[in-house]
């Protein structure tokens, strides 16, 4: 976004992060993120995953444009800025959705899946200093290596990544491309919008995607069951809903690197929640790794903090219209 556009935004409509909810989102951020793998895994056992995801978000349309219709909050002024977020909504509701799903579909497990996409700090390290004008310090390389070894070391014990299909290992690295090439995106061109106005047009252009897929490639049977329902209710509500716009807001709040460190925590995470509900085993080497991974996303968080100042200026220059 210019500075001129960032003039003419009326930025005093856009509503203010409170603080208390930057401070916690991030948790609440990996709860419903992580939780997602799980969920879709079962969604996909009764539909195809194109169906499963244009049902999905046709349901959140049809919360989202009545609350366009009765908040209305201020749209796009320009065509650039109705495009960019139409292309954030293709890379990530398109292309890492769909291909995460076809994953699931194919026999690769949630945990492995949730592996191949934590490797997205890894891409968006080696890419944002070319797309988003930032410098990474050395102790957030340590922080991303370290996050990555303890992913590892989580998968690896729970040994769940044998017989996977190779379509299913390609549609997974698919994913990791769209959300890597969705988050720069969302940080180079990003512009202040009202959330509503972000997420209805962005899951409008998801829908207008997956849909013909759904009508075309797709298994349209759905096999409607109490698990089913569950699955499709968390993803519209927890992960549709809420965990995307925690992640865009944090995006344009913070340095693109450091939030994307939170994703190192995804796969233990992910695991944990499987533990839990789905009563799949934790090995004390798997517990290892969840704090092996906690601790690489600590250290690319303080390694941000300590040359804060450079990257607010870093921030300010590459986004001026953010919240």
């Amino acid at each position: 976004m210019s500075a001129s556009a960032s003039a003419s935004s009326p930025a005093a409509v856009i509503p203010e992060a409170p603080p208390l909810l930057l401070k916690i989102a991030p948790a609440i951020f990996l709860l419903f993120w992580s939780g997602g793998f799980a969920a879709g895994k079962i969604g996909v056992a009764f539909t195809g995953p194109f169906t499963f995801l244009a049902v999905r978000y046709g349901l959140v349309l049809l919360i989202l444009l009545p609350a366009l219709l009765l908040m209305r909050p201020p749209l796009p002024e320009t065509p650039a800025a109705w495009g960019h977020l139409v292309v954030v909504g293709l890379l990530i509701q398109g292309v890492y959705f769909a291909l995460g799903y076809v994953a699931l579909a194919s026999n690769v497990s949630s945990g492995a899946v949730a592996l191949i996409v934590s490797l997205q700090p890894i891409l968006v390290a080696l890419l944002a200093p070319l797309a988003a004008g930032e410098r990474v310090p050395g102790l957030r390389w340590a922080g991303l290596g370290l996050g990555l070894a303890g992913a590892v070391l989580v998968i690896f014990a729970r040994s769940t990544i044998a017989a996977m299909s190779m379509t299913g290992i390609l549609a997974a690295v698919g994913a990791l491309g769209g959300m890597t090439l969705g988050t720069l995106y969302e940080k180079r061109f990003g512009i202040s919008q009202h959330p509503v106005t972000a997420n209805t047009v962005q899951y409008a252009a998801g829908f207008a995607l997956t849909l013909p897929l759904a009508l075309t490639l797709g298994d349209r049977h759905i096999d409607w069951s109490l698990p089913f329902g569950l699955s499709l209710l968390y993803l519209v509500v927890c992960n549709s809903l809420i965990a995307l716009t925690l992640l865009l807001m944090m995006v344009r709040q913070g340095e693109v690197t450091r939030v994307s460190a939170l994703f190192f925590l995804v796969p233990p995470m992910a695991a944990l929640i499987g533990w839990i509900l789905l009563d799949e085993h934790m090995p004390p080497l798997a517990w290892f790794g969840l704090a092996l991974a906690a601790a690489g996303v600590a250290l690319a968080t303080r390694a941000g903090q300590k040359s804060g100042r450079d990257e607010t200026a870093a921030t300010v220059i590459a986004d001026p219209g953010e919240i």
